[in-house]
């Protein structure tokens, strides 16, 4: 990133889903951890290395999910978006690249199929978290991205301050 950062936004799962993921993780694992124990007394061997993988893995997708979070700046030469952990730099779209760019509300379910980093063969490429609107970018070779925001307006005004001067 180089120059001002004229506008910043982050977003973040809502509680709703991050508790429904310590649920369904902390219940994945008990109910492994029972049938493993049912196994052993049923004088069957247990496999310690899968226990501690079915252990590990739902944590470590849980810990990725709880700090996930999407950050959106406006730069004066263009705008970076980062889904972190997923992304560890920031991805930058230069504004000379842009067709158009608006604010918009979308289905984040039956446009892009959910949320997190999506790809729709009729809507492109969407970075979302949450929520329901986004700021809709179609570039000059016909491709479109939609980044997530609760404040799209923002990030408008935003780019209309750099490109139109």
């Amino acid at each position: 990133m180089t120059g001002e950062i004229i506008c910043g936004q982050e977003q973040k799962f809502g509680w709703f889903f991050r508790w429904f993921l310590i649920f369904d993780s902390v219940l994945f694992i008990l109910v492994i951890l029972g049938l493993q124990f049912w196994l052993w007394r049923m004088g069957r061997e247990t496999l310690p290395i899968a226990i501690i993988a079915i252990l590990i893995i739902p944590m470590l997708i849980l810990i990725m999910l709880w700090l996930a979070r999407l950050q959106t700046i406006v730069c004066r030469d263009g705008l970076y978006v980062r889904f972190f952990p997923f992304h560890i730099n920031f991805k930058r779209f230069a504004f000379e690249d842009f067709s158009e760019y608006y604010a918009r509300e979308y289905s984040p379910i039956f446009e892009y199929g959910g949320w997190g980093i999506r790809y729709s063969f009729r809507n492109g490429r969407a970075y979302n978290i949450s929520g329901n609107k986004g700021l809709q970018i179609v570039f000059k070779n016909g491709k479109k991205l939609l980044v997530g925001s609760q404040n799209p307006q923002e990030l408008v005004e935003a780019i209309d301050s750099i490109v139109k001067k």
